[in-house]
């Protein structure tokens, strides 16, 4: 059988290196990779002249809708994906992790960019920015999306995930993909873009697969490409100073394996719930993917005083560990990917030997169930105790990439932040305590050198996603030696994709180029009320000044009854006087309920609900005897689809709100939003 790559929308073999890929638990054949040696020109160019211009028509709800319709496309396939993750050595809790976790990281960017990013082909960012005395010339960021191909250089230990983390961004942002999977488990990769492929949701040419050797690729990069890159920092840092890269400036991302720490910090007792918590997610860090995770813990640092007591409670479990074929029931830690790999972690654990002792040795006199011991990549977790770890680099510069961790004691908490930061850089740190002050003392002084931490305690440990868990609306990634990149981050990760500009001009001329009304551009007003008309029929730019509405002691009084609202300012003429405000004013929430009363039609129209108010901001105080007057105008349209229990197509109108005073003073300035119905569903 051959492990083919998927470009320039067909399947085919190279007629270069062949690497022979077997099952990690019992040695037998899955098939062979053959790297390509030429075309990648071509394929680079069939993304961005193929997909690139069918992406960028599509809207980014549409786009969204897309992935969404995908993941639930995969997630319908799950079970033939785990079928195929067993052979690469992944229990089934292994594998939710790899496939079901990226399935669900699609879902979670489908939502993110429907609910944070407006229904366009680009995205607007940020407030408007007066560059003028007079307004009439102004700013605005927007970001499209970049004409070039995003590839994406994976890592072996996630074929799923690894790859439908990075290209769910990239996809929604209008940037087709080229993924590049690590070689040994490349064709769990291959079988998830056989089912892309067959579901026929996204654009021809989105996402291409290349097996094996990435040839001269990138020597055909040019400014509009993107490269991602997950693996070792010396893969990753010889990828980065690819002349090409260099002399066009593209831009390439690297998250790098790194030697994460975890801390015990010194308020903790063994008879503490956080002692138990801190032993098990050390233990888990080791033996989830045999310890191949980026995210794994391969420090643990614990006060000197709790030396033994860590040391017996962590043997004691990792010995409980049952290991060997995935498929076999109680079996919790599967091999490695390969034997190749397994030397590569030997070789490091020979390394760590130099000012570490091994008081846990998994090399030796262990069980493999349901294999026998002379197959497969396995290896029992191995665990050290450096003695002198403020002056042994060896533990915070050797990675051992499996069920390998290192103990190391601290004598005070400035030992354990130096401890923590000799890593030079990690993608993600924890701490487990019950003290408030510990937790922020260590966060604020190792924050620096981690992208993400987690603070572990007894309230949150249930709900906790752990300490190895990315999420996709959090960043992941981390400076120095785990690459100075980022990848995921919610909205960020899919503007990583596009190109920011400042665009300045005209409120008039901003708003005809981001659909968008600026305030002081020129409004469109007739005779109809605008929320007497339909999503369709409204204008961004269309704007209803209200009559005028002077605000009496009666309003004041009547709404303070009403809302219960008896504050000083408004009620004891004395104390306002004395106030900031110099005399007694109109409680803000009348102002915009007032002004609600005069900008609303009463009448049963297309507008069905207020769907809230954002940015509210009161300008200027209202007293007894000023005039009000209001100026609402569409701001933007956000098409909404219509799910099948809705009653109505509809879509979301977001106006802006202006109310003024005689003094055509602005005293409240905020958006509303409105749930509009549609004549149509197109």
């Amino acid at each position: 059988m051959k492990i083919q790559s998927y470009v320039a929308g067909q399947w085919c073999s190279g007629d270069g290196r062949e690497d022979t890929l077997v099952n990690s638990v019992n040695d037998e054949f899955i098939g062979n990779v053959v790297s390509l040696t030429s075309g990648f020109d071509q394929f680079l160019n069939y993304g961005r002249e193929v997909a690139g211009p069918q992406l960028r028509q599509l809207t980014i709800h549409e786009r969204a809708e897309k992935i969404k319709l995908l993941a639930k496309y995969l997630l319908d396939r799950k079970e033939e994906f785990y079928r195929i993750s067993y052979m690469t050595g992944a229990t089934r809790a292994d594998s939710w992790v790899d496939i079901e976790g990226g399935i669900v990281t699609m879902f979670s960017y489908s939502g993110i960019a429907r609910r944070e990013l407006n229904n366009d082909t680009f995205i607007v960012e940020g407030a408007t920015e007066q560059l003028s005395k007079e307004g009439t010339f102004v700013g605005q960021h927007i970001l499209t999306s970049k004409e070039g191909v995003s590839v994406h250089i994976n890592a072996f230990n996630f074929p799923v995930w690894g790859m439908l983390e990075k290209i769910t961004p990239s996809l929604i942002a209008g940037v087709p993909v080229i993924v590049k999977p690590g070689t040994v488990t490349c064709y769990l990769t291959e079988a998830v873009v056989k089912a892309i492929v067959e579901s026929e949701i996204l654009p021809e040419g989105s996402v291409q697969l290349i097996c094996g050797s990435v040839g001269d690729l990138l020597d055909h990069l040019t400014e509009q490409d993107v490269v991602t890159f997950t693996g070792s920092a010396a893969t990753g840092q010889k990828l980065k100073a690819h002349p090409n890269i260099i002399a066009k400036s593209i831009p390439f991302t690297m998250e790098a394996d790194s030697l994460n720490c975890s801390i015990l910090a010194p308020d903790v007792t063994p008879d503490d719930v956080e002692f138990d918590l801190y032993i098990k997610e050390v233990a888990r860090e080791m033996t989830v993917k045999a310890g191949q995770k980026c995210t794994a813990i391969r420090r643990a640092i614990i006060p000197v005083t709790l030396t033994d007591a860590v040391s017996e409670a962590l043997i004691k479990r990792l010995k409980g560990t049952v290991i060997g074929d995935p498929q076999k029931d109680g079996v919790r830690m599967g091999a490695l990917v390969g034997k190749h790999q397994r030397d590569d972690v030997l070789a490091a654990v020979e390394q760590l030997k130099q000012g570490s002792e091994i008081i846990l040795n998994g090399l030796e006199n262990f069980q493999s169930v349901g294999v026998g011991n002379s197959k497969g990549a396995f290896m029992a977790p191995t665990l050290f105790h450096c003695q002198n770890p403020l002056n042994n680099s060896i533990p915070h510069t050797i990675e051992a990439f499996g069920p390998v961790s290192t103990l190391m004691a601290y004598d005070g908490i400035d030992q354990a932040i130096t401890l923590a930061k000799m890593g030079r850089g990690s993608l993600t740190g924890s701490i487990f305590t019950k003290s408030q002050e510990h937790a922020r003392e260590l966060i604020l002084n190792t924050a620096s050198h981690h992208g993400r931490m987690l603070v572990i305690d007894q309230a949150c440990a249930k709900e906790s996603t752990g300490h190895g868990s990315p999420l996709a609306s959090l960043v992941h990634g981390g400076p120095g030696r785990a690459g100075g990149g980022e990848e995921l981050g919610g909205v960020r990760a899919i503007k990583h994709y596009m190109q920011r500009s400042a665009i300045q001009g005209s409120p008039t001329s901003l708003m005809a180029i981001t659909n968008q009304y600026v305030r002081g551009a020129k409004t469109t007003s007739d005779r109809v009320h605008p929320f007497r008309k339909y999503f369709e029929e409204l204008a961004i730019g269309e704007s209803l000044t209200t009559h005028r509405r002077t605000v009496t002691e009666a309003d004041i009084v009547n709404f303070g009854c009403l809302s219960g609202d008896h504050f000083y300012a408004h009620f004891d003429e004395i104390a306002a006087k004395d106030s900031f405000f110099e005399k007694r004013v109109a409680h803000g929430y009348f102002v915009i309920s007032a002004a609600a009363g005069m900008f609303v039609d009463p009448g049963q129209g297309p507008v069905i609900a207020n769907y809230g108010i954002d940015n509210l901001r009161f300008v200027e105080p209202v007293g007894i005897g000023d005039t009000i007057q209001v100026k609402l105008t569409v701001k933007r349209k956000i098409k909404k689809s219509k799910k099948p229990d809705d009653k109505y197509v509809t879509g979301v109108v977001v106006w802006d709100v202006e109310v003024i005073n005689q003094n055509n003073e602005a005293v409240a300035i905020y958006d509303i939003l409105t749930l509009v119905e549609r004549q149509n569903e197109a």
